[in-house]
């Protein structure tokens, strides 16, 4: 009988995949001896390995460039990072290795798009995509980032409204780009999105602001929903009436050429992951092509926006089993030295799932448990993967210590949390690595930043 945690996997999924695989009875995950990482560094621990932010970047960039050649497209394609998905001076660094652009969602945002150009990391004469309602700090942020005049500022305008602030702050001539408020998936509490220009109104805009002012030159429309980019019905009936707005306002605005996708590639949040995205490349390419050549109008660039893209599949979370309680004939509660909702917390706030694999044990017999958190609310807990209805770990035992990883938590999960902050029930931010390759591939391992300790709570409260 195959009772063991590791034929529980085999049976299921096709494993190893590339980034697990077991060796002696432990887990690694792009080649870390996660392990050997707990023995160095104890749990709980926050991990990123930089090298996947590179990796997916690339792996992007093929796609388009495979679909561009192959299509025969004229456009060009650009490579922007969504900041909003993780912030931190680590993950710029790695996302600017890869000569992308930038796109911002807030007026502190700015002040870190200067810090990069100030240190040589972001290059004149890259794009910064300015999204988002902006509030008058963000115009003036965004107005004074365009007269330094050293990158290629593009504020995508929410509202008829910002584009006067922004001229008013402003003697330079401007680009712009005009966001689309594209309506939401039919289960939405709400009918259209709050972000953006009704798509009736852009065009009427266009030719009562824009046509006539020599200060402005339209260059981009801007498009993005809030599901993202999925082979459904939804999607595709979105794109089309996109692109009908996208034809109807260059035939009228000859300075637009460019196209703005959003982000929204979804990244592996289950062993059973399957998602053809270089078929979703090609067709949005195709269905933009069909349109162009439908309205003999050129093919426009191509940007992206992609953040939980870039960074989600580069972090990861450790946390050790501190105890098993038996509540009921059929429960068993697994607690963690850590908290769900204050250090992975869109476990609690959209019930998102993560890849959840023990870091040991694979050859123990395993049973049915649920995970839950340190803190005093009910809401604390973990209690299903994508798969199933139920989580299956390693059966417990007092004296052989289960160690659970969390995968691809890499997008959000900081910010969200407030990395460094207060935590409900004070528990403390975990410690946080960052894992690098030298030129030759080694690995080499950087602590980031320590557990915050009792004396870091009491300065944040005033005492």
């Amino acid at each position: 009988m195959r009772t063991k945690y590791f034929d529980l996997i085999d049976q299921t999924f096709d494993f190893p995949q590339n980034e697990f695989h077991l060796r002696e009875d432990h887990l690694f995950f792009h080649g870390i001896d996660l392990m050997r990482l707990i023995e160095t560094y104890g749990t709980p621990l926050k991990f990123n390995y930089l090298p996947q932010i590179s990796n997916n970047i690339q792996r992007a960039k093929g796609w388009f460039r495979e679909a561009i050649s192959n299509l025969g497209y004229s456009g060009n394609y650009y490579y922007s990072y969504c900041t909003k998905s993780n912030h931190f001076s680590f993950v710029l660094d790695e996302v600017l290795k890869n000569d992308v652009h930038i796109e911002t969602s807030s007026a502190f945002d700015i002040d870190i798009v200067r810090n990069l150009y100030n240190t040589g990391k972001l290059t004149q004469g890259k794009y910064v995509i300015c999204n988002g309602y902006k509030p008058q700090q963000y115009i003036d942020n965004i107005a004074g980032l365009i007269n330094e005049g050293n990158l290629n500022v593009i504020p995508v305008v929410d509202n008829t409204q910002e584009l006067q602030d922004i001229l008013a702050k402003t003697d330079r001539d401007i680009k712009i780009g005009i966001r689309i408020a594209s309506e939401e998936e039919p289960k939405f509490e709400f009918y259209t999105s709050r972000l953006g220009i009704r798509y009736r109104e852009i065009v009427p805009f266009y030719k009562a602001m824009l046509k006539d002012n020599p200060r402005v030159e339209v260059k981009m429309l801007h498009f993005f929903i809030n599901t993202g980019i999925n082979d459904t019905s939804y999607y595709w009936n979105e794109l089309t009436k996109c692109l009908r707005i996208y034809s109807d306002l260059k035939k009228v605005c000859p300075s637009l050429d460019s196209l703005n996708i959003g982000g929204g590639f979804p990244i592996k949040k289950s062993l059973a992951f399957d998602f053809d995205y270089a078929y979703m490349v090609r067709e949005i390419l195709t269905q933009v092509q069909r349109v162009c050549t439908d309205n003999d109008i050129p093919e426009p660039n191509i940007f992206t926006e992609f953040g939980s893209f870039t960074v989600g599949e580069s972090g990861g979370a450790i946390f050790s089993v501190l105890h098993q309680k038996q509540q009921n004939d059929r429960e068993k509660w697994n607690m963690i030295d850590s908290s769900f909702m204050t250090n992975l917390p869109d476990t609690w706030a959209i019930n998102q799932r993560f890849i959840m694999l023990p870091i040991n044990r694979w050859n123990d017999d395993y049973e049915r448990v649920l995970l839950g958190g340190l803190t005093c609310d009910s809401d604390d807990y973990y209690n299903s993967e994508q798969h199933s209805n139920a989580i299956y770990l390693p059966k417990y035992d007092r004296n052989k210590k289960l160690y659970l990883g969390f995968f691809n938590t890499g997008a959000y999960q900081e910010t969200i949390g407030g990395f460094g902050g207060l935590k409900h029930c004070l528990i403390p931010e975990p410690k946080h690595i960052l894992i690098k390759r030298d030129e030759n591939g080694k690995l080499q391992t950087e602590l980031f930043s320590e557990e915050q300790t009792a004396a870091d709570y009491l300065r944040i409260l005033g005492y």
